[in-house]
This record gives structure tokens, C-alpha cells and sequence, in this order.
């Protein structure tokens, strides 16, 4: 016999930093996988280390992490996670990355500016990523900074969902907080079942990070139950400033509907004191105790996760989980 032949298998693996170990608990009870236990610690200095503690040889790794803050000890320690497996012959390695850290920077608005989000792509490239899998990026172009399959989900079904059961009835109007998610707006138009469409002119600096001014709503809102959907709420000024002139434009309420929940500095009392009567995330990134309120309600990613961490594993199609328009 010249050649030893062998019947291929698969064996799935998931792999949870420390960031956010909570979504990856829920992720791995809707797979019916237990996380790899690994050996994960800070040094006085603050580097960071980690090793698994099961042979990794051969296995479909799945990386999970939140980019949250501290962001960059986030992102550093998902890096150290893909080299590790790389070097202990792990056969395909996603990295699992529900907010793409860094995601804002992804042009040059002036001379001298760095793009960032090309950067985070480059790392993970270099440290042995095959396949990145993320949720709701900043833009879409975000998708070829990474030499590779890139498997773009959205929470559109999840918000979308929620919004459909609570607000059943009601005369809805789909808000984005300006002109550049207008194209995003349509598509939760389309979802919601066809509702009026409407948007804020804003301005902002680009010399101010998190400032922008609303000046005027484009589109008629009076009477309706508007909401206002972006990927992001970071210190929230913007939605917090669209939810105030959309009331006194005439809106009946507000609902606020978002992705990613930053919530930096005074989000919280900016998103509690709005006039919202809602204001929804995922758990894309973890949202702690003392940042929730009694209008806030987080959704859980997590089946979403789950399943398309199947079909990667299953080779199957991630886009039929958006109905064929992923």
C-alpha cells in the first residue's frame, strides 16, 4: 500500500474570551457544546496569556469575543487566542466577533488619518484567522478589509421581532438618525410591513468625536410611533437629540432600537431622560447592571450566534438565515 487512507471528520470547538462570557455561556447552550476550557490571566504589566487546556489538533475553532471596553485588551487577547490555536494545528479558525472593534475608522475623513478597521482585519489575518463572523458593521465596505470569507450578520430580525409583538397595531414609522442609514431604514420599512420612512439632517465635526447637532426631520412623523434604529449608541447624543426633535415634531412616542450598546460616559442619562418610551439592544456587548434602566430592554444575539456558527461548521448558507439577503 503506497498511500494510508483515513474517513475526514469535524469536530466543532468553542472558545470564549473574557470579556463577555456570558453571551458565550448562551452561545454554546444553543449549540449543545460545552466552552474549551483554557488558562487566561493578566500579568502585573498587563500582558496577557493564554492556553487551552484540550488538545486542539485538527478541530473547527470558533473564537468568541466582544470588542468592549477596556477595547483593546478585548481585542489583544482574541489576537493571542487565534495565534494559539494556529500553533497547536488547529484545522480552521473563526474568529467570532459580535462588534468589530474599531469599526468607526474606516475611511480617512482628513489627510494623515489611519483606518483602523483595516488594521483589526490585518491582525487577525496575520495571528492565523481563516474566516471572521460579525454582527452589524458600521459599513458595509468593512467586509473587504479582511482577505477572506467574512460572515455578515445582521439583528434586524431580532430588533424587528420585538418591535412587531410590543408595538402591534400602532402606526410606526421607521427613523434613521441621518442620511447615511437610510438604506437600512428601508430595509426595516420592508420588514415591519411597509411603513413611512423618515430621517434626521444632521451635522457633526469630524475635528469633535461624539458630537453632532439634529437640526430637522425630513419626512412627516406626527402621530406616529417612530423608531429610531442605528448599528451603534455610543454616548448617545445623537439618538438622544433625534428622540427630543422627533417629539416635538409630533411623534406619538419614541422607540429606540440598536445593536451595539456602548453606552461610553453620560449615555445612560442622555438615553433615560430622552422621552423614549423605549430603548432596545442586543447583548452583542455586555451591558452591566448599573448601566440599564427601567425603558432599556436587551435582546439576546445569541440563537443568532449559534446558528450561524452551524452552518459555517455544517457548510452550509449563512445567508439563508436573512432570507437570502445577506
Amino acid at each position: 500500500m503506497s498511500a494510508i487512507f483515513a474517513t475526514p471528520k469535524k469536530n466543532l470547538m468553542l472558545f470564549s474570551g473574557r470579556a463577555h462570557p456570558e453571551l458565550a455561556e448562551q452561545v454554546a447552550k444553543e449549540l449543545d457544546v460545552t466552552i474549551t476550557p483554557q488558562s487566561a490571566y493578566t500579568f502585573a504589566n498587563g500582558e496577557i496569556f493564554v492556553r487551552f487546556e484540550e488538545s486542539v489538533r485538527g478541530c473547527d475553532a470558533f473564537v468568541l469575543q466582544s470588542h468592549s471596553a477596556p477595547i483593546n485588551d478585548a481585542v489583544m487577547e482574541q489576537l493571542i487566542m487565534v495565534d494559539a490555536l494556529k500553533r497547536a494545528s488547529a484545522k480552521r479558525i473563526t474568529v467570532v466577533m459580535p462588534f468589530w472593534g474599531y469599526a468607526r475608522q474606516d475611511k480617512k475623513h482628513r489627510g494623515r488619518e489611519p483606518i483602523s478597521a483595516r488594521l483589526i482585519a490585518d491582525m487577525f489575518l496575520v495571528a492565523g484567522a481563516d474566516r471572521i463572523m460579525t454582527v452589524d458593521l458600521h459599513t458595509a465596505q468593512i467586509q473587504g478589509f479582511f482577505d477572506g470569507p467574512v460572515d455578515h450578520l445582521f439583528a434586524l430580525p431580532v430588533l424587528a421581532d420585538h418591535i412587531k409583538q410590543k408595538y402591534s397595531g400602532r402606526d410606526l414609522a421607521v427613523v434613521s438618525p441621518d442620511s447615511g442609514r437610510v438604506r437600512l431604514a428601508e430595509r426595516w420599512a420592508e420588514t415591519l410591513g411597509g411603513t413611512p420612512l423618515a430621517f434626521i439632517h444632521k451635522t457633526r465635526d469630524p475635528r469633535k468625536p461624539n458630537e453632532a447637532v439634529a437640526n430637522r426631520v425630513v419626512g412627516d412623523v406626527e402621530g406616529l410611533t417612530c423608531v429610531v434604529i442605528d448599528d451603534m449608541i455610543d454616548t448617545g447624543g445623537t439618538v438622544a437629540k433625534t428622540a427630543e426633535v422627533l417629539l416635538r415634531e409630533g411623534a406619538r412616542e419614541v422607540v429606540i432600537a440598536a445593536t451595539h450598546g456602548v453606552l461610553s460616559g453620560p449615555a445612560v442619562e442622555r438615553l433615560s431622560t430622552c422621552g423614549a418610551s423605549e430603548v432596545i439592544f442586543t447583548d452583542t456587548l455586555p451591558i452591566p447592571e448599573e448601566k440599564r434602566f427601567p425603558g432599556m430592554t436587551v435582546l439576546s444575539i445569541a440563537p443568532l450566534l449559534a446558528e450561524a456558527v452551524h452552518q459555517v461548521f455544517d457548510d452550509g448558507s449563512v445567508t439563508s438565515l436573512f432570507d437570502g439577503n445577506a
